[in-house]
């Protein structure tokens, strides 16, 4: 018998989604989308059964994860693949066009999924903390119905990124009197006719809504360093060589990199028509912001003159969600969490906890077969 079940059969508590929560399981699965999904699907053809032997907690109150909070114009045919689950592929769940909305396509396709495997999602639930409960662990819970509780043996954190977007300091940023967002707020280019837009950041999404901007507002594209474009494909061998690279640092405890930091911008045609309009013109990052806009930077047309600006989009990417295990104590000094086992998705300190979708596995596919390392792990840690 588990530790977190040796007090007696689990008493319900309040909870969301399709069923009662449960007060003890052998695993809590945090966050359902793409990582956590293919956990639990994992974790129940092993023979544990959704429910009663490990919980799905979701705080978003419909399926879908982060994907039903993208914003409209991003679509199936300009979005990185979306990767099949296991166990149902996509197009048996009912497949839709390239040219479906993503925040519309992904998250039916996940509900179709909970639902035909019974994964008995509870939602909204958010984990405030984990925490030691004797010998076993602790998760502190906000539900419709107030606080709540649950003993686990085991933790599979899949919370992804898209809650805790990053934005760097730079100076005179609270005095800027125009409007500043970043890519988790942006919705479409309208809200941007007929001005001028600063658009910070090197990476895909930068890109993206660079050009779609450019149709009906006046851009600037500022960048840390130069954006370095490849006419490279993305083979599987390349993609298998970024991912030992960041496995390389996160297996050290480091923080792991941006997949564009270890590689660089695929030239698509989207992207060379807009490179032959002028729209990918990169230019020095500025040095400050002021109430009228920013201060150009070394290296820019004129050093040190505030140029104005009614809107700066940063596009600047997110940091991984992990707030919630600080109870737990698992970064080391540089910030980073070491990580080990078959795919690094088991936290060195603590092999109770598996992150999922954290590093190397911070992709669909990367994902799926995270979910698979994962259940083989922790049912060998729970004897199971």
């Amino acid at each position: 018998m588990s530790r977190a079940q040796q007090d007696g059969p689990p008493r319900p508590v309040a909870g969301g989604g399709a069923a009662l929560l449960p007060d003890a399981v052998r695993v809590a699965v945090i966050g359902a989308g793409q990582a956590g999904l293919s956990a639990a699907y994992h974790l129940q053809r092993r023979g544990l059964e959704p429910g009663r032997d490990f919980a799905l907690l979701d705080e978003n109150p419909a399926p879908g994860g982060a994907w039903q909070h993208r914003w409209p114009s991003l679509t199936l045919s300009n979005v990185n693949r979306i990767n099949d689950l296991p166990g149902l592929p996509m197009a048996q769940a009912g497949s839709a066009a390239d040219s479906i909305r993503a925040s519309a396509a992904v998250p039916a396709y996940y509900a179709a999924y909970e639902e035909r495997l019974g994964l008995r999602a509870h939602r909204p639930v958010s984990v405030d903390r984990v925490r030691e409960d004797a010998g076993a662990l602790r998760l502190e819970l906000r539900t419709p119905a107030g606080p709540g509780a649950l003993r686990a043996d085991a933790v599979v954190s899949a919370t992804g990124t898209w809650d805790r977007p990053y934005v760097p300091y730079y100076p005179g940023a609270a005095a800027f009197g125009g409007r500043q967002l970043h890519t988790h707020d942006y919705r479409s280019p309208g809200e941007f006719a007929g001005q001028r837009v600063a658009v910070v950041g090197g990476g895909i999404s930068a890109v993206q809504l660079l050009q779609e901007i450019a149709q009906v507002a006046e851009v600037a594209w500022f960048t840390r360093r130069p954006p370095e474009f490849t006419d490279r494909e993305f083979t599987p061998e390349l993609g298998h060589a970024v991912i030992a690279r960041v496995e390389e640092r996160v297996r050290r405890g480091e923080r792991p990199g941006s997949v564009v930091s270890n590689t660089a911008l695929p030239l698509t045609p989207g992207l060379r028509a807009a490179r032959a309009a002028g729209i990918l013109t990169a230019r020095p990052m500025f040095a400050a912001l002021t109430g009228a806009g920013v201060v150009q930077g070394p290296g820019d047309a004129r050093p040190g003159q505030t140029e104005a600006f009614d809107a700066i989009l940063w596009c600047t990417g997110f940091r991984f969600r992990l707030d919630h295990l600080a109870p737990l104590r698992l970064r080391e000094p540089g910030g980073g969490v070491r990580m080990d086992g078959r795919l690094a998705t088991r936290v060195a300190r603590d092999h109770r906890i598996h992150l999922p979708g954290y590093g190397p596995t911070a992709s669909t596919i990367g994902a799926n077969r995270a979910g698979r390392a994962v259940a083989r792990e922790l049912m060998e840690l729970l004897g199971a």
